[in-house]
């Protein structure tokens, strides 16, 4: 029985891993979960898998928690960024799926690795942040950082046909996300209903509009980095519309491996959860007679800028990755509430970048202080614009 800490519990991933984990209860228990402020939900998760240990916000969800749950379930209820580490770290888990969205991922994640957990990352921005340093922690620990995206572990299963130093490049596909055909013109106008509607996936809001934008494809291309140990010029994006082929990879023969799949999050999940072992999962199967077709373009940076703007700063190094993903993080959630137009997210994201350069990707301080400078320089630029 694999005993498994769940960060993000309530979010779109975490759904998921707990949908594998009911399909398998032989084997797979869950012993640990976190969760932000929908605890009505985590109530209903915490009566049927009865973990050990739950983490919410703050001590008023805590209260909240305590009376949904009076009586009926007897666990340990902590709360905020400390809560999140304890429950990332906790005793009894084997494995630690980190899946929080966004920076607030990174200290639970170190959090697990320091005390000895294989990790399922599903928080690309563990690694966008702190890539060095995370990678550093899991050699040190000796532990294993499975990916959970499905891009990521479609390579991590294609890397598997050769050995790494015949690999070229490896080839992150992305969908093009809901505005694929737009111009840069009709982009001025994207509505949040729009943005958040994604042709091929379910996704929670921040991951839907990182994908409107390419944002989210860029970060990813900054955790293959560090994941798979690759130099930003051997990292490839190619827009692949149907969202069947996950990614590629290209050995130095020529030969290009890659994995296929219906668009389904459960797949990717399972396979961090069992590996090297792969699950009877009840999702069909993939008949590629009805695709019809499978079709790749080359992103369009100009009406993308986003993309641009993620290879540059992994290129850059230092401190900017983290600062990319801080003002990001700001941008998006300033459109959401209707405090940002759809273009200016990337506009924001630029002017913050130029705004925020000191620091070392080899100090954890660093990056923190950059990530709040960042935040702060993000909303400064968000609110003059709307004086403006």
């Amino acid at each position: 029985m694999k005993k498994i800490s769940l960060l993000g519990a309530t979010g779109s991933i975490g759904i998921n891993v707990l949908e594998v984990v009911r399909q398998f209860p032989e084997r797979f228990s869950v012993v640990a979960l976190a969760a932000g402020r929908n605890v009505e939900l985590i109530s209903r998760q915490i009566l049927e898998f009865s973990p050990e240990c739950v983490s919410v916000c703050d001590q008023e969800h805590v209260r909240i928690l305590q009376t949904l749950l009076a009586g009926k379930w007897h666990g340990e209820i902590v709360c905020g960024p400390e809560g999140n580490e304890q429950v990332a770290a906790w005793p009894t888990a084997h494995i630690t799926i980190s899946a929080i969205v966004g920076a607030a991922g990174l200290l639970p994640t170190l959090a697990a690795i320091r005390a000895g957990k294989d990790v399922g990352l599903a928080n690309k921005e563990t690694l966008v942040m702190a890539g060095k340093i995370v990678m550093a922690a899991v050699a040190r620990h000796r532990v294993r950082l499975l990916p959970v995206d499905s891009e990521h572990s479609a390579i991590f299963q294609a890397l598997a046909a050769g050995r790494r130093e015949d690999v070229q490049k490896i080839i992150l596909t992305a969908s093009g996300g809901p505005f694929r055909t737009r111009t840069r013109e009709a982009m001025q106008t994207v509505t949040r209903e729009e943005a958040l509607n994604h042709p091929n996936w379910s996704m929670g809001k921040k991951i839907s509009i990182d994908s409107a934008t390419l944002m989210n494809k860029g970060l990813e291309v900054i955790e293959a980095r560090w994941l798979f140990g690759m130099e930003p010029d051997s990292i490839e994006v190619v827009i692949h519309p149907q969202s069947i082929v996950h990614s590629l990879v290209e050995f130095r023969d020529g030969s290009v491996v890659a994995q296929l799949g219906l668009p389904d999050m459960r797949v990717p999940i399972a396979y961090a959860l069992s590996y090297p072992e792969r699950l009877p999962l009840d999702i069909g199967s993939l008949n590629l007679s009805e695709c019809a077709r499978l079709d790749f373009f080359e992103p369009d940076y100009n009406c993308f800028p986003a993309l641009r703007l993620a290879f540059s700063a992994l290129r850059a190094g230092g401190v900017l990755p983290a600062v990319l993903n801080a003002a990001n993080e700001v941008a998006v959630a300033a459109f959401l509430d209707g405090r940002l137009r759809f273009p200016a997210i990337v506009e924001t994201v630029a002017s913050t970048l130029e705004s925020v350069q000191d620091g070392s990707e080899d100090s954890l301080e660093d990056i923190l202080a950059a990530d709040m400078l960042a935040r702060r320089q993000a909303e400064r630029i968000i609110s003059r614009s709307a004086h403006s």
